[in-house]
């Protein structure tokens, strides 16, 4: 089969021209080309200055702390600098990678820089294990020091990681190994999904065009694309079946040395979050099945005529909808007037990504699929990825990603060691620019027949974001914890467990095709990010519920609002929410957020007898 996805010539042009220019990031911010010198510069910069902390701060963390507060800070200092010349390194070469996982240059570069990384790090990796070993009154004497206190928080964080931290030369065993292990298995998997070609109807596509099918008006569309999906998948069902076992046995182990007791307490810990927390949002959502997305699948069938939907029109349009394709720069301007409307702060901050070509747009073979916004490193500045095709919900993507971009900025003054923000958090910037960008939108209709269409799709979002996320994260609880009690799981029991999750989810007016069972395979978060999932559904709900404080009253809230997405990493959630009010811990915060979704179902239902 040829690498070379085939396209009508004609309509390719036609939607070229409807889309408009599309953008391609510029990486020159971070190095002019894979084989610049400054690339090599770097590279061997980070390799000398690793081994340099090594050697001047290795066996001495304890003395500094009890007696030489400034050495101390002097070590925090030169460690933070190499992080951030290594986050530099590895963002360019992942960004380079993610624009075609196909090409052999490419991967190599990717390959060949994770490793130099890998190996400049191992040198690091005392750093915070000798922190650990600082007696509890010693470190918090030495972070009443002025310039130390700022660090307290990457402090608290290390210390977090105490009880799960294992002997210094396993640690540099595991932190070696990773290169030859998952981050083999994770790499095997990019470059199998973006190899795979799809054939819908006698075209050979790629797979985020033949994903975006099953969003078409036409149903024989829709299921030429599903069943194109599930043909390749199953043709490939082996390998992603391996790479599965294999990853998850190589959480286990991890998990087991480290002494984390649940499959997830390792993300939980990674979150800044409690298993409990997790738990009660994880039984909200999973009880509120029949009222949200049992519900609304039943109210789309009757909108289709069906008593029930094929599992391919689960994304499909309204029937009777005008469809039409939205441009590049229609896009730009609707998402970056919500903004503005909202605090004139987050537009300027978002317009510089199209300002200084920060996104990367177009449809590519090779490209990674989905979506991302990539935080790079604070001394530089976040890059977008998307797969504009011109759909309603790619605009709403192009917000969720921008939302991200702007937190990222306003993070980045933390520093490369307390920017980055918890996953958990990390999904709220995003989902409330989705947020402010539905409602601009949605504001500006007037056609009932749009309006509704409108509000369906973002029932929709919200449905997959929330009873989606937490149905995928059921799936990889079972999975893991099948793997953990059972050995190797077959691609049947893979299939089964997939088909159990998604029934008790979507409920009984989805109809589950033959090849439904192996769209497990494609989803990257269960690779790359295990647990990674439910933090779309803790972010969606906790947006909803800041929203409503927000409808509630305007004054204060943006301020507020800039303070919780600047303290990046600095901070717990409960602490970030006291002021607007919340507290994830009280059950009745995700009633809250579920509450919303429950509400615009009950909008679409009276539209259905008004």
């Amino acid at each position: 089969m040829s690498l070379t996805p085939v396209f009508d010539s004609a309509e390719t042009t036609a939607a070229d021209a409807k889309l408009g220019d599309l953008p391609e990031w510029n990486l020159n911010d971070l190095y002019p080309a894979m084989d610049s010198p400054e690339v090599l510069a770097d590279l061997a910069k980070a390799e000398a200055e690793s081994r340099a902390f090594e050697e001047k701060y290795k066996g001495r963390l304890s003395e500094l702390a009890a007696g030489d507060h400034a050495g101390l800070l002097g070590a925090v200092l030169a460690y933070e600098a190499i992080d951030d010349l290594m986050g530099k390194l590895g963002s360019y070469a992942g960004l380079v990678y993610a624009g075609d996982t196909t090409d052999p240059k490419r991967a190599k570069f990717y390959g060949d820089v994770s490793e130099k990384l890998t190996n400049a790090s191992s040198h690091l990796l005392f750093f915070p294990l000798e922190i650990n070993a600082i007696d509890d009154v010693v470190l918090d004497a030495a972070l009443n020091f002025d310039a130390l206190a700022r660090y307290r928080p990457f402090f608290d964080d290390v210390r977090k990681e105490r009880p799960h931290q294992l002997e210094p030369r396993v640690e540099q065993l595991f932190h070696e190994k990773y290169t030859t292990g998952r981050g083999a298995w994770n790499r095997l998997f990019d470059e199998t999904i973006a190899s795979l070609r799809f054939d819908v109807e006698g075209k050979e596509l790629t797979l985020e065009p033949t994903l975006n099918l099953m969003q078409e008006p036409e149903e024989a569309t829709r299921k030429a694309a599903s069943e194109a999906l599930a043909k390749t998948f199953t043709e490939n069902l082996r390998v992603f079946t391996l790479i599965t076992n294999t990853l998850a046995k190589d959480k286990e182990i991890s998990d087991r040395w480290r002494s984390f007791q649940d499959v997830a307490d390792s993300r939980h810990l990674a979150n800044r979050v409690e298993r409990e927390v997790v738990e009660a949002l994880v039984s909200s959502v999973r009880a509120a099945y029949p009222r949200l997305s049992h519900r609304y699948y039943k109210l789309k069938a009757k909108w289709f005529g069906k008593d029930q939907l094929e599992h391919w029109d689960r994304n499909a349009p309204l029937p009777k909808v005008e469809q039409r394709t939205i441009p590049w720069l229609e896009a730009k301007d609707t998402v970056l007037t919500a903004y503005g409307e909202f605090a004139p702060q987050m537009a300027d901050i978002a317009r510089q990504f199209f300002d200084k070509n920060w996104i990367d747009a177009p449809v590519r073979a090779g490209k990674s699929p989905g979506a991302f916004a990539h935080p790079t490193t604070p001394s530089v500045h976040p890059y977008v990825l998307v797969n504009y095709l011109g759909k309603p919900r790619d605009v709403m993507t192009l917000a969720h990603e921008l939302g991200h971009g702007v937190h990222q900025v306003l993070a980045a003054p933390n520093g490369p060691l307390m920017a980055p923000t918890p996953l958990t958090l990390a999904e709220t910037a995003s989902v409330f620019g989705e947020m402010l960008t539905f409602r601009k939108i949605l504001d500006a209709t007037s056609d009932p027949v749009q309006k509704k269409a409108l509000l369906a799709s973002k029932v929709e979002d919200m449905i997959n974001t929330v009873v989606r996320q937490i149905a995928f994260y059921t799936f990889e609880r079972k999975v893991h914890t099948a793997r953990r009690e059972g050995g190797e799981l077959t691609s049947e029991q893979l299939n089964e467990i997939w088909m159990s999750v998604q029934g008790e989810s979507l409920g009984p007016a989805i109809r589950f095709n033959p090849g439904y069972e192996v769209f497990w395979t494609y989803i990257g978060h269960f690779i790359h990010s295990p647990f990674y999932v439910y933090a779309y559904a803790f972010g969606d709900c906790l947006v909803n519920s800041l929203y409503a404080v927000y409808e509630n009253s305007h004054e204060g809230f943006a301020e507020r609002y800039f303070e919780l997405l600047s303290a990046g990493g600095t901070k717990h959630h409960s602490e970030l929410l006291k002021p607007f009010g919340l507290d994830a811990r009280d059950p009745n915060f995700w009633q809250s957020g579920l509450g919303l979704i429950d509400r615009m179902i009950t909008e679409l239902e009276a539209l259905e007898t008004a």
